[in-house]
C-alpha cells in the first residue's frame, strides 16, 4: 500500500485487490498463514517494573523528599528521635503505597487474563466470532454499533 493514512479514501474494490482477499473473507487456511506470517493483533505490553523498582517509585513524591531531607537534617543536628520517627513514617507510607500499587497492577493482570474480546469476521464465506487477536490483515470485519474494531 502507498499510504495506510489513506485507506478510507481507497474504494472498496481497490482495498479488498490490495489486500489479496474477497468480499466473502479469507479462507480459514489463508488465515492460519497470515496469522503465522503477521503474528497476533495485539499491542506489546510495555515492560512491567520490578518489586525493587515499585517500591522506590513510592519515594518520588515532592513531599516524601522533603521528609527525607527534613529527617536527614534533624539527624545531623542531633535530633534523632524526630529524624526516626519520621524515617519510619516515610517508610511506612512507602510500603502502603507499594503494596497497593502492586495489588492493584496484579488484579488488573488477571483481569486482562479473563477478559477476551471476540470479533465477527467473515471466514469461509459465513461469519464467525473469533478473539480479537486473530484477526489478520485481509480479514472483512462484520461490525455492528457499539463494536470496537480491533
Amino acid at each position: 500500500m502507498s499510504d495506510v493514512n489513506e485507506f478510507w479514501s481507497i474504494p472498496a474494490a481497490e482495498l479488498i485487490a490490495r489486500l489479496r482477499t474477497t468480499a466473502e473473507g479469507l479462507t480459514a487456511t489463508v488465515a492460519a498463514e497470515r496469522l503465522a506470517q503477521h503474528g497476533e493483533n495485539v499491542l506489546k505490553s510495555r515492560h512491567e517494573a520490578g518489586s525493587l523498582a515499585l517500591f522506590l517509585a513510592q519515594f518520588k513524591s515532592p513531599l516524601i523528599i522533603i521528609l527525607i531531607f527534613a529527617a536527614g537534617l534533624a539527624f545531623f543536628l542531633g535530633e534523632t528521635t524526630n529524624a526516626a520517627i519520621i524515617f519510619v513514617i516515610v517508610l511506612l507510607s512507602g510500603s502502603l503505597g507499594f503494596w497497593q500499587e502492586r495489588g492493584a497492577a496484579r488484579a488488573v493482570k488477571k483481569l486482562l487474563a479473563i477478559i477476551q474480546i471476540k470479533v465477527s469476521v467473515m471466514r469461509d464465506g459465513s461469519a464467525v466470532s473469533i478473539p480479537a487477536s486473530a484477526v489478520v490483515p485481509g480479514d472483512v470485519m462484520l461490525l455492528e454499533a457499539g463494536d470496537s474494531v480491533p
